[in-house]
């Protein structure tokens, strides 16, 4: 009896200790989460009217103005973009970002993966780490953005897809990553990225024009990979939140099951005593008894 007692008290003393931990690793995750936030919130307005104007440019032009980035060509090769973070108790969130990634493959791309033409260029440790352990093709030069995470950095990675879509080493690149919403949720997309995504005609709908001031394909020049740039990093700012966000979840929801097993195992040593002393009762008892005997 006196070792189940044991055992259950270097249990409780367990599970606190690891209460404690998960306590501690969702203030912190809060922490970062309000600054990772901020980013992003006010990085996002300013990102989409970007992408949007870039859209409706390319989709009101007629091939002009250095337009390269924005070539339509049979999909041979693939390059995608996975977002993951570099560590780990964060709930699913690595997992579901892996596992739309390879969703994308099976429903899109199965037959250019059967040639060996799709490769995954991973941003963070955990999605590089699984894809090279799978035997994908990789470009293993990103993936430790999250440990200085800079525009520059991420800047480096948009500068290399970019420049092997017009080198037509891939003819098609899109990102996958999770959309930060709140805390607990998080929406995971697989966005295109090049060809730049025209936008569809509706119907009736008047065609915005645009006033070039120089020349088009000069400002285009400039503007496109730029506005690309800005993109990659937005995508990179909404994972980077989104990661804090499920692992402050993650975390409050351990803390709560610690506090729930915490609860039963004190009603399982009181229990426990509660037997051993009843035990020692009629022991004694039964041996008063017998010496009147």
């Amino acid at each position: 009896m006196s070792g189940q007692l044991k055992e259950v008290r270097n249990r409780i003393k367990s599970v606190t200790s690891t209460q404690q931990i998960t306590k501690a690793m969702k203030m912190v995750s809060a922490a970062k989460l309000r600054r990772a936030q901020d980013a992003i919130i006010q990085m996002r307005p300013y990102t989409r009217k970007l992408q949007d104007m870039l859209s409706n440019i390319v989709s009101g032009s007629s091939g002009e103005g250095g337009m390269a980035l924005a070539e339509e060509r049979p999909a041979e090769r693939i390059l995608l973009i996975p977002i993951t973070s570099d560590r780990g108790l964060c709930g699913g969130y690595n997992s579901y970002v892996i596992k739309l990634t390879r969703e994308v493959i099976r429903s899109k791309y199965a037959a250019q993966q059967a040639k060996g033409n799709v490769t995954i260029l991973p941003i963070g440790k955990k999605g590089y780490e699984y894809f090279v352990r799978n035997n994908f093709k990789v470009v293993d030069s990103f993936w430790d953005i999250f440990s200085n995470l800079a525009f520059d950095n991420v800047r480096r990675a948009a500068v290399y897809a970019q420049q092997a879509f017009l080198e037509k080493k891939y003819d098609r690149v899109e990102l996958v990553y999770s959309q930060f919403k709140n805390a607990a949720t998080q929406n995971f997309v697989a966005e295109p990225y090049l060809p730049i995504p025209k936008v569809e005609k509706v119907k009736g709908a008047k065609s915005i024009d645009f006033t070039f001031e120089p020349a088009m394909a000069d400002l285009l020049k400039e503007m496109m990979p730029k506005i690309l740039n800005t993109q990659v990093f937005k995508a990179v700012l909404d994972a980077n939140a989104s990661e804090h966000g499920a692992r402050m979840t993650a975390m409050d929801k351990a803390s709560e099951n610690a506090n729930d097993l915490l609860k039963s195992l004190k009603i399982s040593y009181n229990r426990a005593r509660q037997a051993a002393i009843t035990t020692e009762l009629t022991e004694i008892v039964s041996g008063a008894a017998a010496l009147q005997g």
